[in-house]
């Protein structure tokens, strides 16, 4: 039976499929053993993940009760059909009921609807589930602060995380859970609060990244995470398995397989062909670090010799030496950036006003950086190291412009809330450093492009920037972005964060780059770094930069004690 459903994108439902949700319910069964099991999902949609589980465990001859929720209740009863169709249950216990309101996270009872209908805590041996992923602000501001509320939520944060605490509630001690999330969590900042969560109160079995195998129809990539409820548990390392279509260039033999699961279950490491799809998986030790960020990372055990040796023969981070900022904000790009000024002829603002912009358009790791010639209209100014902005009636051309758009910038309420000039920049930086040496970097990029500017331009905000503000820590900066450009650190950053996206592209965050080890700048080997970092930035020759580029690639080995171009796959 096949129904279309109009609004997943505004719920954040998405069905799993049944290889899917065999596979995660295969898995699970391996974990848990026993009978009377009481089964799980709290957001059950169309029943598929309950289905998996009860034809797992009637095979093995376990007995069982599934207990699903769903607020739908054209979800709850294709369900129900399927339920009674494919594997002739007849007594599931599928609720109309939004799982998160009837969690009572203050209560502690043990068995379901006990003495209280609306209690589900502490009832179930095993919980399998695919929870939305949608924005908890996407769902309207009194239900996204009911929420926050009610599970200590802070900032933007998935759904998913809510239904993570509240399953952990209505799971026993020693219960198992798998769950399909997005990976998002694994890796960035903003899931720092989910990989505490999940530290704190999982005994860590498996984690799955599903990266972008496509899987099912949704907007994120997915990955599951298996874990066993426990109390004062201290994880330390655990099991890891990865598959993208990502290959980092091997062109090599593919294995052939006839699904990504027949590629997941397999027991060997590699790439493989299913069907016109090229995958690489591997799989490894996932260790979980004791820093604030509670960092997690998947090695394998190659992988992780190599990693090791270059932490060893670290001495600091970049963070040690410099803060990692974000470009300028306009909140109104279209009125602020462009490349065409010269086309307004008589109206166009005062040259003074208009700064060349470094962005993500027109940013190479060598060489000037002129694909793009946009320009800011940037009405702030520094003197004696402080931030101001212009006096308009001073600047008639820019003021008549600012007005030709008064309604789009005055309609920028939170500026004028904050006691700003409606023509102002809502994050304009701070205008001294502009002019200071700095190193800049798009959020999102194929590969490392950490451009060196000492030309006073202004940084857009799909960018990152370094600023060297003492001319002493000059040097630094350049080691830097010879090392940030090199094959080795783009290798290390792939390694250690794990945060491919599509078509082989990086985000490359503050908190990433921030944390890239540095080898010690008084040695040869990072003096030597340097030379040729200003070597390569003192021409536009290709030639040049290509020759020097393969020579800074061993100069960047050698300061860090390991092979030039290694091959880790």
């Amino acid at each position: 039976m096949k129904k279309e459903i109009d609004h997943i994108k505004q719920t954040g439902a998405t069905f799993t499929p049944k290889e899917l949700a065999l596979f995660l319910a295969q898995k699970l069964s391996c974990y848990q053993s026993g009978d009377n099991l009481k089964v799980l999902d709290p957001a059950c949609g169309d029943g598929a993940l309950l289905m998996a589980m009860a034809e797992v465990l009637q095979k093995n001859n376990r007995s069982f009760e599934l207990h699903g929720f769903d607020s739908n209740n054209e979800y709850l009863s294709i369900g129900k059909e399927n339920l009674l169709i494919n594997n002739h249950i007849k007594n599931a216990n599928l609720t109309l009921a939004d799982f998160l309101e009837v969690v009572d996270l203050k209560k502690k009872q043990l068995s379901l609807f006990d003495n209280d209908s609306s209690s589900v805590n502490e009832f179930a041996d095993l919980i399998i589930a695919n929870p939305p992923y949608v924005r908890t602000q996407i769902l309207g501001a009194d239900q996204s602060q009911l929420l926050s509320k009610k599970f200590g939520l802070k900032g933007r944060v998935d759904l998913y995380y809510p239904f993570l605490i509240a399953m952990t509630h209505a799971l026993k001690e020693n219960g198992l859970i798998g769950v399909i999330t997005s990976n998002r969590y694994l890796s960035t900042k903003s899931g720092e609060s989910v990989r505490k969560f999940l530290t704190d109160n999982y005994e860590v079995l498996e984690v799955i990244d599903l990266g972008d195998t496509k899987l099912f129809d949704a907007a994120v990539l997915p990955a599951i995470f298996i874990g066993r409820k426990k109390s004062n548990v201290t994880n330390t390392t655990s099991k890891f398995y990865k598959i993208y279509e990502e290959l980092n260039g091997y062109e090599g033999e593919l294995i052939p397989e006839n699904s990504v699961f027949d590629v997941l279950n397999s027991e060997n490491d590699g790439f493989f062909s299913v069907g016109e799809k090229r995958l690489k998986k591997s799989s490894g030790i996932l260790k979980f670090s004791k820093t604030k960020e509670n960092t997690w990372t998947m090695l394998s055990k190659k992988e992780g010799s190599w990693v090791s040796e270059i932490e060893s023969n670290s001495k600091t981070f970049i963070k040690d030496h410099f803060k990692v900022r974000v470009g300028i904000k306009t909140t109104a790009d279209k009125v602020f950036i462009s490349d065409k000024w010269a086309d307004l002829n008589g109206t166009k603002p005062e040259d003074e006003l208009l700064k060349e912009l470094i962005s993500q358009e027109n940013i190479k790791p060598w060489g000037s950086c002129d694909k793009k010639k946009l320009k800011v209209l940037y009405p702030h100014y520094s003197k004696d190291g402080k931030k101001y902005t212009i006096n308009l009636e001073k600047y008639p051309k820019a003021k008549a412009y600012f007005l030709s758009h008064e309604e789009k910038l005055k309609s920028r309420k939170y500026l004028i809330d904050a006691g700003r000039n409606w023509f102002e920049i809502w994050v304009p930086q701070n205008p001294s450093f502009w002019n200071l040496p700095k190193i800049v970097f798009p959020d999102i990029s194929t590969g490392p492009r950490f451009y060196y500017d000492n030309t006073g331009k202004i940084v857009n905000g799909n960018c990152y920037w370094i600023v060297a503000e003492k001319e002493a820590d000059n040097n630094i900066l350049l080691l830097i972005q010879g090392i940030a450009n090199s094959k080795l650190m783009t290798k290390y950053h792939d390694l250690v964060f794990n945060n491919k996206l599509y078509s082989g592209r990086r985000r490359y965050f503050s908190q990433y780059v921030e944390n890239y080890p540095l080898p010690d700048i008084d040695t040869i080997e990072s003096r030597d770094i340097i030379n040729t970092v200003k070597q390569i930035n003192g021409t536009d020759d290709e030639k040049t930069i290509s020759k020097l580029t393969k020579v800074l690639e061993n100069q960047v080995a050698k300061a860090y004690n390991v092979s030039t171009v290694i091959n880790l796959d």
